[in-house]
Parts: C-alpha cells; sequence; structure tokens
C-alpha cells in the first residue's frame, strides 16, 4: 500500500476559476448573485459517506432552511465508497446544474496525492462553493484494549505492541487517516489501517475493539465515550477548542507537526455558473447563521465557517501545499 513513487502535483492556485470568484472585500451575502433564477428543480446534494456521519449531519441540518430559501426541494444522496471519491465524482460529472456535493479534505485535496489515476481531476472538475463548517479530529482509543490516558502513554503502549496495532478511519486518504499516519511516522511506532465508509461505523469498530485506536471527530466518538467503551486521549489541531477544553493537543505532547483540521463545504461541478456558485454561496452562509442550524452543528462539535467561495478554495489550496508533500515524504499510496 506505500510506495515512493509522487504523483502528479495538482495546484487549485490561478486559473480562470480563480479569475471568476470573488475577493474577501467584495463578497457579501446579499449581493446581486442572490437574485439569480436559480434554482428551476429539486436540488440533490450528494453525502460522500454514510447516514449519520458528520457530512450526512451537516447536509441534513442545511436541507430544509435552503429548500425554502429556494421554493424546490433539497434532496440528500448518501453516496459511500472510495473514501469519499464515489460521492464527490456525481457531483464532478453532474451536467443537470442542480447537483453538488459535500466534500472534505480526502476527495477534494489529497486524493490527487494518494491515487494514480482519479474518475475526476479535483483542480478541473470541481468548484468550491462554500465551507460550511471544521473540526480537528481526536485521538480516542478502546477504554479496555489500551491502558493509555496521555498521548506519551498511547505512543509507548503502541511501540510495545511490536506493529500488532489496528486503527480505524472514516475512509482512506481522510484526514483522520493521514493524521494517524503522520503520528506514526512522527512517533515511530506501526499499525495497520482499516478503513470504512464514514464516521459510525468507525466509531464502532474502535468501542467493540476491533480497532484499537482512530482520529475522529469528536460527534462521533462522544456515545461510545458516554458509555465508557472509549477514551479520549487528545485533539490533532494545534491548539485546544473551544468545546473539547479538557482535551491536550498533540503539539503539548512535542507533536507540533501533527496539526491536523478536518474541513467540510459544498462543491459543484465546474460547469456550475458563477452566478449559481454565489447565490448557493450567499443562501448557505445565511443558512449557517441561523440560530437553529448553528445551535444544531454545535452540538456534534461542528465549527460553523461559511463565508465566500474563494476563502473556501484558499483553504483547499493550502491543504494541497502543506499535505502533498507529506503525503509523498509518507509514500502513501492507495492504488
Amino acid at each position: 500500500m506505500r510506495s515512493l513513487t509522487s504523483p502528479a502535483r495538482r495546484s487549485w492556485l490561478g486559473g480562470a476559476l480563480a479569475t471568476g470568484l470573488l475577493s474577501l472585500a467584495a463578497w457579501a451575502p446579499g449581493s446581486a448573485w442572490a437574485q439569480s433564477p436559480w434554482p428551476t428543480r429539486a436540488v440533490k446534494i450528494v453525502v460522500p459517506t454514510g447516514p449519520g456521519s458528520s457530512l450526512d449531519l451537516i447536509a441534513r441540518a442545511l436541507s430544509d432552511k435552503l429548500a425554502a430559501r429556494w421554493g424546490q426541494p433539497v434532496v440528500i444522496d448518501n453516496k459511500p465508497g472510495a473514501g469519499g471519491m464515489l460521492g464527490v465524482d456525481v457531483a464532478a460529472k453532474a451536467t443537470d446544474g442542480h447537483t453538488l456535493a459535500m466534500g472534505f479534505n480526502g476527495p477534494v485535496a489529497f486524493g490527487p496525492f494518494l491515487y494514480r489515476k482519479m474518475p475526476y481531476d479535483p483542480a478541473k472538475d470541481l468548484v468550491p462553493i462554500i465551507m460550511t463548517t471544521s473540526q480537528p479530529n481526536v485521538l480516542a482509543v478502546n477504554a479496555a484494549r489500551v491502558p493509555a490516558k496521555t498521548v506519551a502513554e498511547f505512543v509507548a503502549w503502541a511501540k510495545a505492541q511490536g506493529g500488532k496495532v489496528n486503527y480505524s478511519s472514516l475512509g482512506n486518504g481522510s484526514s483522520a487517516h493521514l493524521t494517524m499516519e503522520l503520528l506514526m511516522a512522527e512517533a515511530g511506532f506501526a499499525a495497520t489501517h482499516i478503513p470504512f465508509n464514514g464516521s459510525p461505523p468507525a466509531a464502532m469498530a474502535v468501542a467493540q475493539g476491533e480497532a484499537d485506536a482512530t482520529f475522529m471527530t469528536a460527534p462521533a466518538m462522544l456515545p461510545h465515550v458516554r458509555n465508557q467503551k472509549v477514551r479520549l486521549i487528545a485533539v490533532s489541531s494545534a491548539q485546544r477548542p473551544d468545546n473539547l477544553k479538557d482535551l491536550p493537543a498533540l503539539s503539548e505532547a512535542g507533536y507540533r507537526q501533527v496539526d491536523a483540521l478536518a474541513w467540510n463545504g459544498l462543491v459543484g461541478p465546474a460547469s456550475l455558473p458563477e452566478a449559481v456558485v454565489q447565490k448557493i454561496n450567499a443562501d448557505t452562509h445565511a443558512v449557517l447563521q441561523d440560530p437553529a442550524v448553528r445551535q444544531t452543528l454545535d452540538a456534534q462539535g461542528l465549527s460553523v465557517v461559511g463565508g465566500p467561495a474563494a476563502e473556501f478554495k484558499r483553504v483547499i489550496d493550502n491543504d494541497v501545499k502543506r499535505w502533498g508533500p507529506v503525503i509523498t515524504r509518507l509514500g502513501l499510496k492507495l492504488d
């Protein structure tokens, strides 16, 4: 599964797409784009992970209020598989002007470095619309099998297992997958990756002892923490997030390079007219400010982001530039 072959570098920077996006200074949710006569039919949001996953929760939190604004149904279509690529590919190839996808780091930014061939080219076939939420991953372990309560204890325990450690993730190429691979490289222990299609089954694997550990968004792990099946050890962000103040950051344990943020957002096919991109952006940003929506997302440990399409594109660009060399250095290949 590992190879030292370097994948072709992908860059979202420059080009006609960047020219068409609004700058931070010029962007406003109430802009004229919001008056564009769209949609004219039901809008489909493809979720590339399973029901109950963070992406699924976000899409469903937005769907009713977007439908009310647009006067058309918003249909959620779960298509998990291939580390999120199956679902995102549906949106990338859509020609009806009414199909979007919930994107995340893996199939939007990391994929070109992990796969020799993808069914779509993220840089050419997708347009970023709006970043909906972001959140760090938490390092979680099976409470019965793993005695560790700190990062140092976990690393020491993992080294003592002689490579007989399993870890789960929500899918190949996800930020959770790459965060654990980076920690393994930095800390010097070995483990076997068990990928799942979404966070709920990956979290369940740790709770049931099929996997010893995982990096996962907090919402998926909290029910198992309450049942005392899982113990949380640290967060993957550089600093402790406000809603997880009791958990130390990995940087506090000396792993400053292991700083990973999972993000989610709406993407569409590159053929989507700019006016439609800006309308979806403005309406989704407005819905994200709705108190009920924010409360729903906050309760799941998801930090609302919003903002212009150009800012979402900048986040993707930064992930490509930062994680591409890391993936290449680790020698990770998934095909």
